[in-house]
């Protein structure tokens, strides 16, 4: 695959994941079916800023990594994808703990409806609860979220340069005049200032006008 086409599929892929992390931020992880100090029942939808509270913060950490990746050099872009490596990582653990165990990841939420603080306490109201993919989701994003990092460690340095848009040097005539004011003349009497200055013709140095000629020694009319 062509160095460009390298990165720009790179930077799409990461962009992608990021988009995907956020999204499952926003969905439920976890359904619990539990009771209410009252005797009743109540079911409780634990979304994935809550049971992974760092989740959308990682997401949009993301999208901001590979906008920079868009721009930045060969040697600040090996920084970039072990950064993405630690983002990666850090979705992992946080979808594997949600995971593992669902319930307690679900407790903030299950406190909110119920009242019922404390772990112990939570889990005892608990009657059944049930994890969606998203979890999963978000932890088959965290892996290719390493993966990609390290493509961009290991193949960063055949991308081609980003385009400068601005000159950092000015380039200036040398023969333009550096006086607004000479400048100014220059054109009112339909001379270009930039223009190079020309060698004098032979016999420049006689003067054009004839009546001063005439007054020079020597010379007759």
């Amino acid at each position: 695959m062509p160095a460009r086409r390298l990165k720009l599929v790179t930077i799409l892929l990461g962009l992608a994941l990021a988009a995907v992390g956020f999204l499952a931020s926003t969905q439920t992880w976890v359904a619990v079916r539990a009771s209410t100090p009252e005797g009743g029942t109540i079911d409780v939808a634990a979304a994935g800023g809550v049971a992974a509270p760092a989740l959308s913060a990682l997401s949009l950490a993301g999208l901001a990594l590979f906008g920079a990746i868009t721009i930045a050099g060969r040697a600040f872009r090996v920084v970039l994808g072990v950064l993405e490596m630690v983002l990666g990582g850090c979705v992992i653990l946080s979808s594997a703990l949600s995971i593992g165990d669902p319930v307690s990841a679900a407790s903030s939420a299950l406190t909110k409806a119920t009242g019922v603080s404390g772990d112990a306490s939570v889990q005892r109201l608990v009657l059944s609860h049930t994890v969606t993919p998203w979890p999963w989701v978000a932890l088959v994003g965290g892996v290719l979220g390493v993966l990609l990092g390290l493509a961009v460690i290991v193949t960063s340095g055949s991308w081609p340069e980003s385009a400068k848009r601005y000159q950092s040097v000015r380039i200036v005539d040398e023969n333009a005049p550096t006086d607004p004011v000479a400048a100014w003349d220059t054109l009112s009497v339909g001379a270009d200032p930039t223009a190079p200055a020309e060698a004098s013709p032979e016999g420049a140095g006689e003067s054009l006008d004839p009546e001063a000629d005439d007054r020079r020694p020597g010379r007759t009319r």
